[in-house]
C-alpha cells in the first residue's frame, strides 16, 4: 500500500486535474495506494477571507462565496459526463447551503470562534475530494470517498489539533478491512470524539498522507506539488538551485524549520517513526525523479541544502546583571514563551554577558515589552541594559548531515559570507554539525543565499554579475571578447560572465538572468531613460553576490558615484581616469573605502590601456622599494602623432589621421592639451606613495592658443593647418641634432611635468614607435638600470582588454 497526495496547485483547475488523473491512470495496474488530495488552489483561502468579511459584516463575503461555489459546480461538471453529475452537483449544493448558513452566523454576531474556523475551512478539502472522487468513478475507477473526520480522531485543540494516534490508527485499518476500492481521502481535517471538526495545522493535507501511512504501515508517501522535490536553496532567490536527490528525516526537518516551503515537520513525524520513505514529486513533471526523504542521508555534498527566513528581529540583553546569575535564562524564556512567542534562534556568548535571540519581526515589539517589564528592576538598577531590537533581519541557515564528518563546513560558510561582505549579527550551531545558523540582514539574503550556494555546490566555479556603464567603442569591443572568451572561462577557470546592466549616456537596460552577449544592442530609445541613481539602485535591488560596476566611460558623473558603490560592497573595474586623478581626498578615500569594505577596485586601465603599468608599481611598493624617478609615454595617442610627424606629413594631418583610427578623443585637443597625459602621471605619483595634487604638474600644451578657442573640431583642424610649419620647425630642429619628438612625463621629487622633449638616441624613448607608451620606473633596486614596461598604449581594442584582464582578476581574487 502506498499513499499519494496531490497538494492545491496540482488541482487547480481541469487542466491540471487532468494531469493528475494521468498520474493516477498509470498508477493503477502497477500498486495499491490511497489518495490525499487538498482543496482546490486558493479555496481554504477564500474561505478565510469569507468568514473575515463576515465577521467585519461585509455583505461582500456573499459575492466571493457566490464565486466559490461556481468554480466547484464548473470542475464538476467538466470531470462528470451529464448523466452522472447529479450527485456530484447536488452535493456542492447542499455544502454551500451549509455554508451561506454558517457565514450567516458569523455576519450576525460578528465572531468566528477557532471551532467555527475549523468547521469552515473543512469545506475546501471535503468538496473537492467528493467531486474528484465523482470524477474518478467517471474514468471507470473504483474510488470511495473518505471523510477523513470519520477515522481521524483529534483533541479539541482547534486550529492545529493533536492526534490520537492510538485510536485513530485501529480507526483506519478497520475502514480499510471493511471497504475495498481507491479511497479518496480529504486532507487537513479530523474530528473530536463528539464528532466535531478540528484541522491539523499547515501543510495538513501533507500530515494527512502520513498519519494513513503510518497507520497501514505503507510501503511509501509520494507528495506531489508544482516543484520537483526540495531544492538546494530557494529557487526564486538562487537560479542555480537544484533538486536534492536524497535527504534525511533529519536535514527535511531543519531545513523546513528555516522556511523551505515543501514539506513540514509535522508532516513527515508519523512516518518517520515507522522509517516510511517520503517522495516530493513534480506533479507538472511526473518524469522527474524528486527527492527521497528517509533515514539515510544519502552521497552527495557536504551540505544538503541552504534554507532561510526573513522578516526576523533580533532581540539583544545584555548587561553585568546577568553575569553568573542562576535563573536569568529561565525568566527570559519563560516570559517569552508564556507570551507565545516562538523564539527562532538563540546565541549567547559564554561570559553569560549577553544573551541574543531572533523572533519574528511581528513578534518583536510585544517581546521587548514583555521582557523589560520582566526585567525592570534590573534595568532601573543598571544591572541590565534597555532591550536592543535589530529589524530587518533574517535567518539563513546552510543543513547537511555530512558536514559531521568534514572539518571546515562553518569555515567555508562564513569565508563565502565575507568575500560577499555580507554580515553576520548573530550565529548558533548545534553539537551534531547538522545545521549552522546565522542571522544576517534582510537586504543581503539573496546575496548571501547566492554566495553560499556558489561555495558549496559549485565548487571553484565563480559566477560575476556586471554593470556596464559605457558602450562606445571600449565597452563594445569588452562585450565582444566576454563573448568571445566565455566558454573558454567556464570551462578552465570555472568563472562565468553575466552582464545584468548596460547604459550609454541616453539609456539605460536590464536583465535579471543576463544578456545575450552574442546578440546584446546598445540601449536605445526602447529602453529606459538613462539615470546614473536609478541604475545604481537598480543594481544594489538586484544585489547579486560577487557584483561589479565596470565603468567604460570618461564621465566625471559616473566617476562621481563610486564611493557610492563601493560602500554599497560592489566592485569597481575602470579605465575612467576622472577619480584617481580628481582630488587627492577623494582618491584616498576611494582606496580607504574599497579596502574597509572588502572589495575590488581595480583601475590598471587608467595609465596605459592594456600594459601592466599600475599592478608593476603596486607591486614594488608593496615589496618595500621606493620610487625615485619615473618618465613616461604615456599617450598612444600623442606618440603616434610625433612618430608620423616624422615621415613627412603635416601635423594638421597626422592628429585628423589619428583621430580617424581611434587614438585620440572626439576632440584631438583633450590629448594635445597634455591634460590626459598629467593625470595618468598624478595617478602614478599617488601609487608611488606622492600626496600630489594637480596644481603639482607642470603642463606643457600642444594646442595652438588660437585653437583652443575653435567652436567645432572641423574649425579646430582649419586653424591647425596654420601652425604645420611651427611643428615642422620643432621637427627639423631635433632631426638636425639626432634626436627624436617625444611628449612625455617625468615625476621626481614631488613634482611632475608634462611637455615635448628632444631625446637622443641614447635614451630608451627614441625607439618608441606608432602608439606604443613606455615607462620608466628607477627605483632603490632599479637605480643603475631603470625597470622598463612597454607596450601599445591607445585603441579601444587594448583598453578593453586590460579592462576584461581586470575583472577575470577581480574574479580569481582569493578563489
Amino acid at each position: 500500500m502506498n499513499i499519494i497526495k496531490f497538494g492545491g496547485s496540482s488541482i487547480a483547475n481541469f487542466e491540471n486535474i487532468q494531469k493528475v488523473f494521468s498520474i493516477i491512470d498509470q498508477k493503477s495496474d502497477k500498486e495499491e495506494f490511497a489518495l490525499v488530495f487538498s482543496a482546490f488552489g486558493g479555496v481554504t483561502e477564500q474561505l478565510l477571507q469569507c468568514a473575515t468579511l463576515a465577521q467585519q459584516s461585509e455583505e461582500s463575503y456573499h459575492t466571493l462565496l457566490q464565486d466559490l461555489e461556481k468554480r466547484h459546480l464548473d470542475i464538476a461538471r467538466q470531470l462528470v459526463p451529464v448523466q452522472q453529475q447529479s450527485t456530484a452537483l447536488t452535493f456542492v449544493k447542499v455544502r454551500f447551503n451549509e455554508l451561506g448558513d454558517v457565514f450567516h452566523g458569523i455576519y450576525l454576531i460578528k465572531e468566528c470562534s477557532d471551532r467555527t474556523l475549523d468547521y469552515v475551512l473543512s469545506f475546501g478539502e471535503r468538496l473537492s475530494n467528493f467531486i474528484l472522487t465523482a470524477g474518478l468513478q467517471a474514468r471507470g475507477k473504483d474510488a470511495v470517498y473518505l471523510d477523513a473526520r470519520d477515522v481521524v480522531k483529534t483533541d479539541d485543540r482547534f486550529g492545529h489539533a493533536k492526534v490520537n494516534f492510538s485510536l485513530t490508527n485501529e480507526l483506519v485499518k478497520k475502514y480499510f478491512e471493511m471497504h475495498a476500492g481507491i479511497k479518496v481521502i480529504t486532507g487537513f481535517i479530523g474530528s473530536t470524539t463528539k464528532g466535531e471538526t478540528t484541522t491539523v495545522g499547515r501543510s495538513g493535507s501533507d500530515y494527512t498522507a502520513s498519519i494513513f501511512a503510518a497507520a497501514l504501515e505503507a510501503n511509501q508517501v509520494e507528495i506531489y506539488t508544482d516543484v520537483s522535490g526540495v531544492m538546494t536553496a530557494d529557487p526564486r532567490l538562487v537560479y542555480t538551485a537544484f533538486t536534492i536527490p536524497q535527504l534525511s528525516y533529519n536535514e527535511a526537518m531543519e531545513l523546513s524549520h528555516f522556511g523551505a516551503k515543501v514539506v513540514f515537520p509535522a508532516t513527515m513525524q508519523p512516518a518517520m517513526k515507522m522509517g516510511i520513505p517520503i517522495y516530493i514529486k513534480n506533479t507538472f513533471k511526473p518524469e522527474d525523479t524528486g527527492s527521497l526523504i528517509s533515514k539515510d542521508s544519502g552521497e552527495g555534498k557536504i551540505i544538503k541544502g541552504i534554507s532561510s527566513m526573513g522578516n526576523i528581529s533580533i532581540l539583544n540583553v545584555q548587561g553585568p546583571g546577568l553575569v553568573e546569575v542562576i535563573g536569568v535564562s529561565q525568566r527570559f524564556f519563560g516570559t517569552l514563551a508564556s507570551s507565545k512567542i516562538n523564539i527562532v534562534l538563540i546565541s549567547q556568548a559564554s561570559s553569560e554577558h549577553s544573551i541574543c535571540v531572533a523572533v519574528a519581526s511581528k513578534d518583536a515589539h510585544k517581546a521587548k515589552t514583555v521582557i523589560e517589564e520582566e526585567f525592570r528592576y534590573e534595568i532601573q538598577n543598571g544591572e541590565m541594559d534597555q532591550i536592543q531590537v535589530m529589524p530587518d533581519m533574517a535567518v539563513i541557515a546552510v543543513v547537511g548531515e555530512n558536514m559531521q564528518h568534514n572539518p571546515g563546513a562553518s569555515g567555508r560558510m562564513f569565508q563565502a559570507l565575507g568575500r560577499n561582505n555580507v554580515n553576520v549579527a548573530a550565529i548558533a550551531q548545534g553539537s551534531s554539525e547538522l545545521n549552522i545558523s546565522a542571522v544576517i540582514k534582510q537586504a543581503d539574503l539573496q546575496k548571501a543565499l547566492n554566495a553560499l550556494h556558489e561555495a558549496f555546490f559549485l565548487s571553484d566555479y565563480k559566477v560575476l554579475h556586471v554593470f556596464l556603464v559605457g558602450v562606445g567603442l571600449i565597452g563594445k569591443a569588452l562585450i565582444g571578447m566576454v563573448n568571445h572568451q566565455l566558454k573558454k572561462l567556464q570551462d578552465e577557470n570555472l568563472l562565468d560572465i553575466q552582464i545584468h546592466g548596460m547604459a550609454n549616456s541616453r539609456f539605460m537596460k536590464f536583465h535579471e538572468d543576463g544578456f545575450d552577449l552574442a546578440t546584446v544592442e546598445a540601449p536605445d530609445e526602447n529602453d529606459e531613460p538613462m539615470d546614473m541613481a536609478k541604475f545604481i539602485g537598480t543594481m544594489e535591488k538586484m544585489n547579486f553576490s560577487n557584483s561589479v560596476f565596470v565603468d567604460c566611460t570618461a564621465s566625471q558623473e559616473v566617476a562621481d558615484v563610486y564611493e557610492q558603490i563601493l560602500d554599497a560592497k560592489v566592485g569597481i573595474v575602470t579605465p575612467n581616469k576622472k577619480a584617481n586623478s580628481g582630488p587627492l581626498p577623494v582618491y584616498k578615500q576611494l582606496k580607504k573605502l574599497a579596502s574597509q569594505r572588502g572589495v575590488r577596485f581595480f583601475y590598471e586601465t587608467n595609465v596605459a590601456a592594456g600594459l601592466p603599468v599600475i599592478n608593476t608599481l603596486q607591486d614594488l611598493m608593496l615589496s618595500g622599494d621606493h620610487v625615485h624617478r619615473i618618465e613616461a609615454v604615456l599617450s598612444g595617442s600623442m606618440n603616434y602623432i610625433f612618430s608620423e610627424l616624422e615621415k613627412g606629413m603635416p601635423f594638421s594631418e597626422v592628429v585628423a589621421q589619428a583621430k580617424e583610427k581611434g587614438y585620440t578623443e572626439p576632440d584631438p585637443r583633450d590629448d594635445l592639451s597634455g591634460m590626459d597625459v598629467a593625470r595618468k602621471i598624478l595617478i602614478l605619483g599617488r601609487e608611488a606613495g606622492q600626496d600630489l595634487h594637480f596644481e603639482d604638474v607642470t603642463i606643457q600644451s600642444m594646442v595652438p592658443e588660437d585653437c583652443a578657442d575653435a567652436a567645432t573640431v572641423p574649425e579646430f583642424f582649419e586653424k591647425l593647418k596654420l601652425h604645420d610649419g611651427h611643428f615642422r620647425q620643432l621637427l627639423e630642429e631635433a632631426k638636425a641634432k639626432g634626436e627624436k619628438l617625444r611628449f612625455m612625463a617625468t615625476l621626481e621629487n614631488g613634482k611632475a611635468k608634462v611637455g615635448l622633449n628632444s631625446l637622443d638616441q641614447e635614451h630608451p624613448f627614441f625607439t618608441l614607435k606608432g602608439s606604443d607608451n613606455m615607462i620608466l620606473f628607477t627605483t632603490e633596486r632599479y637605480n643603475d638600470f631603470p625597470m622598463i614596461v612597454r607596450g601599445p598604449g591607445a585603441g579601444a581594442d587594448v583598453t578593453a582588454a586590460g579592462v576584461f584582464a581586470d575583472i577575470i582578476r577581480l574574479g580569481n581574487y582569493s578563489r
